[in-house]
């Protein structure tokens, strides 16, 4: 059995909240932390952004009078002779890999018991030097008949792929995010730490079967239309499944009481013992241990 961190002796996880864009997730994560910080088990102890020119991460420091670290990966890539930030290319990889390895320099000025991916669009592996929180949005219990997540993918993918699955919910997942490859894969592998309530999919005064018709008609491509609808759920998502689930998975993940045994079953410690969980399920002021049969 391994504990992710151990806690330091005042009792409160310190933590670096990541952000790429408006910062919203990030934001509740603070006003939780701000609300009752004696009785909160984490610290912020910065904020980190990819895009110090394109997002709020300067506004929303200043607002929680927090440290931040600005480590912009559009200008490291243009210092390397590179127009984009894609992984496509055996240079584009390698600069990724610098930059990250910038990025953790820059941290090591921060004593960090794990950190939080609030919306951060780069992938890279900090996740091999930290446990990094990252929110998803669907719901990674859905399995396929091959027994594998069948809701994963970056931005608003996993929406789209419950709407052509027959399911007509979304619901947010946190989870312990583990390495990625070149495409992005892995990412959405690691432990469930918590699930938010289902919210239901707008189809947009369409019939549900509207959109997967066009998927099939297409041969199995998105069209304008599921992505457009996809990424206006994944909106709502955040209001009532991220803001829900989020601030408090953090939280209690913060205590220290979660570990992982050597089969990657996540294991919940309640009353000095330590049992095996699937996650667990928050709704307002609310959760509930789902413990594994």
């Amino acid at each position: 059995m391994k504990k992710f961190f151990e806690i330091p002796p005042n009792g409160k996880a310190r933590t670096a909240i990541f952000i790429s864009g408006s910062g919203t997730n990030a934001i509740k994560i603070l006003e939780f932390w701000q609300n009752d910080p004696e009785k909160c088990h984490f610290i912020p102890s910065c904020i980190v952004t990819d895009r110090p020119e394109r997002c709020n991460a300067r506004d929303i420091a200043q607002q929680f009078n927090i440290p931040i670290i600005e480590h912009d990966i559009f200008s490291f890539y243009k210092s390397k002779g590179l127009k984009s930030i894609s992984l496509a290319s055996e240079a584009g990889r390698e600069a990724r890999a610098e930059w990250t390895q910038g990025l953790i320099q820059k941290l090591e000025n921060y004593p960090l018991e794990f950190a939080i991916f609030a919306g951060f669009i780069p992938l890279c592996n900090i996740t091999e030097k930290l446990p990094c929180l990252n929110v998803h949005p669907g719901d990674l219990t859905v399995l396929d008949k091959n027994n594998q997540r069948l809701l994963v993918g970056l931005h608003a993918i996993p929406i789209e792929l419950a709407v052509i699955n027959d399911i007509d919910h979304m619901r947010t997942t946190v989870i312990v995010a583990s390495a990625y490859s070149s495409s992005g894969a892995g990412m959405d592998e690691g432990a469930i730490i918590g699930l938010s309530p289902e919210v239901d999919i707008d189809f947009q005064k369409q019939e549900s079967s509207y959109y997967k018709d066009i998927y099939n008609q297409r041969q199995g491509k998105v069209n304008d239309q599921l992505r457009d609808m996809a990424n206006e759920n994944q909106e709502a998502l955040k209001v009532d499944g991220d803001w829900i689930v989020f601030p408090p998975s953090v939280n209690d993940f913060a205590s220290g009481r979660f570990a992982i045994d050597e089969k990657g079953q996540l294991h919940l410690d309640t009353n000095g013992n330590y049992l095996p969980i699937e996650y667990i399920e928050y709704s307002q002021n609310q959760k509930e241990i789902v413990f594994s049969e």
